[in-house]
C-alpha cells in the first residue's frame, strides 16, 4: 500500500515547523479541523480493519492487550538479571529497587492511559511528543525508545543462543542466532493476530511458572521440602540485607528499570487493537497487578530463597540458568536437575521476549518513518497491514547480540543493560512531560477533565512525580561507577544521557521547529471509536452468560 497521509506531509515551507496543529493534523486524519463540527465515523475509518492512517491491521483483541500488560515483555532479564541485582545490592536493595521503579512505572502508566485511551493513533507517545511539545522532541523520544528495543532484542538473542550452546555446543553460537533470527522473522511476517495469540499463551505460561515458583518458595522457606532445612529469613541475616550500602541500591535501579521496560508498550499496540477504549484502560489497571505480583513477588521470593553471595563462584562460561536465583534455590533445596528446568523456563520467556521486542521495535520505527523521523521506506505496510521493512530492519538490529562472540555473554549483557536502562528513564520522563503539556492545553482551550474517557489518578502531582523521579534516576543510575571511578563503565552508564539533547537540539536547529503554544495544539483529531462498538450497541441489552462474563474479565 502507499504511504498514508501523515502530519507534516505535503508542506512546502522548506522543512520549517513541520506541521501546524490548528487543523492540519485533523484534516490528515480524515476528520474536521473544527472541533465543533461532528465527524462521521465512516469518513475517518473508525470501523475499518486496516487503520487508514498507518496501514497496520487492527487485529489485537482485548485479552491480547491485557495479557501483554500482565506479563508481556517479561524475559530472562527478570529471571537471570535479578541474580546480578541481588549480588550487587542484596535482598533489601532488590525490594527497594523493584518497589521504587514500580511506583514510578505506575505513575507513567496513569499518564499514558489517559493519553492513549483518548488518542490511540499510530505513533503512541512519540507522535504525541510532536503534537503537544515539539517535532524535535518527538524525534528525540522516538529514537531513544527504539534504542531500548533493539538493545533488549539483542540481549534476548544473546540469552536464547547461549542457552542452546549450554545444551549442545555442536552448533556454534552464531549458528543458533541465525536459526532463531530466521524463525522469528518468518513468524512476525504472519501478521499481528498471530503475534497477539502467541503472546497471550506465552505470557500466561510465564505467569503460571512464576506463581509455581512463589509457592515452592513458601514451602521451601517454611521447611516443607523433605531433606532441606527451613531457611526462613536466614539469608537476610547472613550474608545480610544490603551489599555495598547505597552504592549497591543505586546499582539495582538500572537492572530494575530494564526489567520494567515494556509496561508502556500497550500504547504502541493500541493502534492495532480492535477496541482501544475498552482494552487500554483495562490494560492500564492490570499493570498494577503486574507490579505487585510479578515484580514485587519476584523481588521478595528471590531474596528469600537465594543468598546474595551465591553467584561469587560462578564463572562467566557457566550457563545462564546457573546465574538465576531460581536455580540456586532449587539446587539448595536438593533438586540438582533444577538447572535444566529453569533453562527451559528461561527459554520460553526468551521466545516471548524476542517476539515482543521485534513487534514493539518494528512498530516504533514504522510510525517514526511515517512521521518523517526515520527513513521513509520503513513506513511501508503490505495489504495485510504487515510492516515488512520495519520488521526486517528491527530484526537485523538484533545482530548486536553477536558482540558476545568477542566480549563474552556476561559482558555483552552488562553493556546492553546499561544502555537500555538509562533510555527507559529518559522515555518515561518524556511521557510524564507530554501528559503535563496535554493537560495544560486541555485546560487552556476550555476543556474539562470530566470529558476524558480515562482520567489519570492524582493529576498533576503524579505526573510531576514521574517526571522528577525519572530525571533523578537517569543521573543517579551510574553512581556505582564513580567510587572507585571506572572510566569504561562510566561511559557505558551515561553515554545515552547527552544523546537526547543532541538529537533534540540538532533536529530543532536544522528544521527550525518550534514549541507549540497551548492554544495551537490540536485536541480533536486522533480519536477513534472501537471497532466493535456497533456490535456492542446491539448486544448491550442482551443478558450475558456466566462464562462470557468470566472470559471478558480475562
Amino acid at each position: 500500500m502507499s504511504l498514508p497521509a501523515r502530519p507534516g506531509d505535503g508542506l512546502t515551507d522548506g522543512g520549517k515547523d513541520d506541521y501546524a496543529y490548528s487543523g492540519k493534523y485533523a484534516a490528515a486524519a480524515g476528520g474536521s479541523s473544527d472541533p465543533e463540527v461532528p465527524t462521521d465515523p465512516s469518513d475517518n475509518g473508525d470501523f475499518k480493519a486496516i487503520d487508514p492512517h498507518s496501514g497496520v491491521k487492527r487485529g489485537l483483541k482485548t485479552r491480547h492487550l491485557s495479557m501483554m500488560a500482565l506479563a508481556g515483555i517479561i524475559g530472562p532479564g527478570l529471571l537471570v538479571g535479578s541474580g546480578g541485582a541481588l549480588a550487587s545490592g542484596g535482598p533489601a536493595s532488590l525490594i527497594i529497587g523493584f518497589g521504587v521503579i514500580g511506583i514510578i512505572a505506575w505513575s507513567i502508566m496513569q499518564s499514558l492511559g489517559e493519553l492513549t485511551t483518548l488518542y490511540p493513533s499510530g505513533g503512541a507517545f512519540t507522535a504525541l511528543g510532536d503534537r503537544f511539545v515539539d517535532k524535535a522532541f518527538g524525534v528525540a523520544v522516538g529514537w531513544n525508545y527504539y534504542i531500548i528495543w533493539f538493545c533488549v532484542l539483542a540481549n534476548e538473542y544473546n540469552v536464547i543462543s547461549s542457552i542452546c550452546v549450554f545444551w549442545s555446543d555442536k552448533v556454534p553460537l552464531y549458528g543458533y542466532f541465525l536459526l532463531f533470527w530466521t524463525a522469528f522473522l518468518g513468524f512476525q511476517l504472519l501478521g499481528v493476530e498471530t503475534f497477539g495469540e502467541a503472546e497471550f499463551w506465552l505470557a500466561l505460561l510465564k505467569l503460571v511458572g512464576l506463581i509455581a515458583y512463589f509457592l515452592f518458595s513458601i514451602v521451601y522457606a517454611s521447611g516443607g521440602v523433605i531433606g532441606a532445612p527451613a531457611i526462613g529469613f536466614s539469608y537476610w541475616n547472613d550474608p545480610g540485607p544490603f551489599v555495598d550500602g547505597f552504592k549497591g541500591v543505586a546499582s539495582v535501579f538500572v537492572f530494575c528499570s530494564t526489567f520494567y521496560a515494556g509496561v508502556e508498550s500497550v500504547a504502541v499496540a493500541a493502534t492495532e487493537t480492535k477496541n482501544p477504549r475498552v482494552a487500554v484502560p483495562l490494560a492500564i489497571r492490570q499493570v498494577f497487578v503486574r507490579i505487585i505480583v510479578v515484580y514485587m513477588g519476584s523481588a521478595f521470593f528471590f531474596g528469600l530463597t537465594c543468598p546474595s553471595n551465591a553467584f561469587a563462584n560462578i564463572d562467566g562460561s557457566a550457563g545462564r540458568a546457573l546465574k538465576s536465583p531460581m536455580t540456586i534455590a532449587l539446587q539448595n533445596a536438593g533438586f540438582q536437575g533444577g538447572v535444566h528446568l529453569i533453562n527451559a523456563f528461561i527459554f520460553v520467556t526468551c521466545v516471548s521476549a524476542v517476539n515482543s521486542s521485534i513487534y514493539i521495535g518494528s512498530r516504533t520505527i514504522l510510525f517514526m518513518a511515517q512521521d518523517g523521523k526515520a527513513p521513509r521506506f520503513l513506513g511501508w505496510t503490505d495489504k495485510r497491514g504487515v510492516p515488512i521493512p520495519a520488521i526486517v530492519f528491527t530484526n537485523l538490529c538484533g545482530a548486536l547480540s553477536m558482540m558476545n562472540v568477542s566480549t563474552g555473554a556476561s559482558k555483552a549483557y552488562g553493556y546492553i543493560v546499561n544502555l537500555s536502562g538509562v533510555s527507559t528513564f529518559i522515555v518515561w520522563a518524556a511521557i510524564s512531560f507530554i501528559h503535563i503539556r496535554f493537560r495544560a492545553a486541555w485546560k487552556a482551550q476550555g476543556r474539562s477533565p470530566e470529558e476524558l474517557p480515562y482520567r489519570a489518578a492524582w493529576f498533576p502531582y503524579n505526573a510531576w512525580f514521574g517526571l522528577g523521579a525519572n530525571v533523578f534516576l537517569a543521573f543517579i543510575q551510574g553512581w556505582a561507577t564513580l567510587a572507585p571511578f571506572d572510566a569504561g563503565n562510566f561511559v557505558d552508564a551515561y553515554i545515552l544521557l547527552p544523546l537526547f539533547p543532541i538529537i533534540y537540539l540538532g533536529y530543532k536547529f536544522v528544521f527550525k521547529t518550534k514549541l507549540w503554544k497551548l492554544h495551537e495544539i490540536d485536541l480533536q483529531s486522533g480519536q477513534r471509536k472501537d471497532l466493535e462498538e456497533a456490535k456492542k450497541v446491539v448486544q448491550s441489552g442482551q443478558p450475558k452468560k456466566w462464562y462470557q462474563t468470566v472470559f471478558k474479565s480475562l
